[in-house]
């Protein structure tokens, strides 16, 4: 997978991130996290350490991110797309159980997490809430039939929106 590098803080200097660079140090001098990802890939490309593992997130939509599991970022590179600099990285998928398919008791390849595509179905299905009170912040795609009870991640059917506490409160149960 490319992954690009984070953006400059929007602010009253930088009123449009996507027309500067990305930064690769903080004013103070300080690696950001696009300096601190290129500088482990570039010590890994050296042979001087191993890959770097990182948590990989995506953007829904403004304000709603899914985690995507763990990768290694194993290359890095800076780009000019046009009109700035960008970071780009190279990673790899972590070989875990969360990252990879696993043959469910049907013998049928099932997946953990969940593509944006059903997210997407799920999110309008749902309407954006909290199936169960209607929140509308801090919310988990659920596997309506837990994933660890062979439920699958590949249909919307089996997917929910839930806030945090309904969430964390049913477990692995089924509601």
């Amino acid at each position: 997978m490319i992954y690009e590098g984070h953006d400059a803080a929007r602010s009253h200097t930088v009123p449009d991130p996507k027309l500067v660079d990305q930064p690769e140090r903080t004013p103070a001098g300080t690696l950001t996290e696009n300096g601190k990802f290129y500088q482990a890939a570039l010590r890994y490309k050296s042979g001087g350490s191993t890959p770097r593992p990182a948590r990989v997130y995506e953007k829904i939509r403004e304000g709603i991110w899914s985690y995507n599991g763990v990768f290694q970022v194993v290359d890095a590179w800076k780009e000019h797309d046009g009109r700035r600099l960008v970071f780009k990285f190279r990673l790899a998928a972590v070989e875990s159980a969360d990252c990879l398919p696993a043959m469910g008791s049907t013998g049928r390849l099932r997946r953990r997490l969940i593509p944006t595509s059903i997210k997407m179905e799920v999110w309008k299905r749902d309407g954006g809430k909290c199936v169960v009170c209607g929140a509308t912040d801090e919310l988990h795609f659920d596997h309506d039939l837990p994933y660890s009870m062979g439920g699958t991640s590949i249909k919307p059917e089996n997917v929910q929106l839930l806030c945090a506490r309904h969430n964390l409160s049913k477990g692995a149960r089924i509601l």
